[in-house]
């Protein structure tokens, strides 16, 4: 249960102080550093994953700890290029972004941590102006490479400025499940009001800290994912910069999320239903109080207890298992858990820079997924629970030697479908 605990630095984004835990995860590796097999017998650095509520503002978010900055400065943010749902997702919520704003090519959408410009690309092929940021100089040169032109940087409030300076406010500014690596979600509110351009909107969308603690989804924490959000605890820096909330929706993406948009708030926009309609969800659910973070460690634990004793059975039953795919939230799940290539040999995914590579921690081989049509297991458990559905599409080979699908969220299930 939340528990009352030593100091861990202050809010995220109210600076009020943290003391209230959610659930302690130990010491883990990074979730989405992929070493290769030699680097990983050389040792990897672990770091804590321990996450707390503010009692002030109700953000969830990770403690602070020595070496986060250079983890958050190195985080290279999940590409969706190798997942065909959530391509067509992105396809989608762009297109309804161009015709709900009467985007042109005289408008600027820009995109923070736009990794490989997936997203970006679908408002360069209807023709808007766009244009990405990421730290990451791969990144960025892949985004160039379809098209999408794209700079080495950040957006924090220098570069909001410096934007700004150059006459390049912004009609749309995407927040695209970035909002989660904000190490500080003050700065990032701040930063997105200094660049959108009089009359522009801000578009969020993030994983939903409901959907995290009623689906004992814990293994999407990660120590580049400080914040874990809902509308309630995003209204506030939103409003300490000068932006206010003007709709707001549940989508079924990522196990959960919430999609969002802001305006500057002294043009006093209409503010739709929505914002409303998803805040009542929120507080029904008590979200502005401890009792929905109380029992969160519980539920996790059986989560973990309940795919031990699944592996074991498989062991007894003298059957085969072999993983799919390389998420992070996978790497937290398996660490959390203490499970090794022992108990799960290998795993596989369609990201062609993972493969030779390991699994941060329990040091699983990553294949390529022919793998395992050629090595025909009884069972694959889906590490990107939240895709199975795709995966299971993608891999359904696997049932016509009677391969069975598994996931461990929110408890483990052999999928019939």
């Amino acid at each position: 249960m939340s528990t009352e605990t030593a100091g861990f630095g202050p809010c995220r984004s109210c600076r009020s102080p943290l003391t209230t835990t959610v659930v302690d995860l130990g010491v883990q590796p990074i979730a989405d550093d992929f070493p290769t097999p030699e680097q990983a017998a050389t040792g990897e650095p672990a770091f804590p994953l321990h996450v707390l509520v503010c009692t002030g503002c109700w953000l969830v978010q990770l403690s602070h700890f020595d070496g986060a900055a250079q983890i958050l400065a190195e985080h290279t943010h999940a590409s969706s290029s190798y997942s065909d749902t959530l391509l067509a997702h992105g396809a989608a919520w762009a297109e309804a972004m161009i015709e709900r704003f009467g985007l042109s090519a005289e408008s600027l959408v820009l995109e923070p941590e736009c990794n490989d410009g997936y997203l970006l690309g679908n408002f360069v092929a209807a023709g808007v102006g766009a244009l990405g940021l990421d730290h990451v100089p791969a990144n960025v040169a892949a985004a160039n490479s379809r098209g999408v032109p794209a700079q080495v940087g950040r957006l924090d409030v220098t570069t909001a400025h410096r934007l700004a300076a150059h006459g390049r406010l912004a009609d749309l500014v995407i927040g695209n499940h970035n909002l989660a690596n904000s190490g500080d979600l003050r700065e990032t509110a701040d930063a997105t009001r200094a660049v959108l351009a009089p009359g522009g909107r801000a578009a969020f969308e993030f994983h939903h800290v409901l959907s995290l603690l009623e689906g004992s989804q814990f293994d999407v924490v990660s120590h580049s994912h400080c914040c874990y959000l809902s509308l309630l605890a995003l209204q506030r820096p939103l409003a300490d910069a000068g932006l206010v909330l003007v709709d707001a929706e549940l989508v079924d993406v990522h196990g959960g999320s919430v999609r969002a948009y802001a305006a500057l708030a002294d043009e006093r926009p209409t503010v739709e239903p929505g914002v409303e309609a998803v805040l009542a969800v929120e507080r029904a659910a008590g979200l502005d109080g401890l009792d929905a973070y109380r029992g969160f460690g519980e539920r996790v634990e059986q989560v973990r207890k309940g795919l031990l004793e699944f592996l074991d059975r498989v062991e007894a039953e003298g059957a085969s298992i072999v993983a799919y795919g390389a998420p992070a939230k996978g790497n937290t799940l398996l660490n959390a858990c203490g499970i090794t290539s022992d108990r799960v040999p290998w795993t596989v995914d369609r990201s062609p820079a993972k493969h030779g590579r390991v699994l941060p921690g329990s040091h699983l081989p990553i294949h390529p997924p022919d793998r395992i049509l050629e090595a025909r297991p009884d069972y694959v458990l889906v590490l990107p629970w939240s895709l199975a559905g795709e995966i299971t599409r993608q891999l359904a080979g696997v049932r016509s030697w009677g391969g069975r699908f598994v996931v461990a969220m929110p408890r483990v299930r052999v999928l019939t479908e």
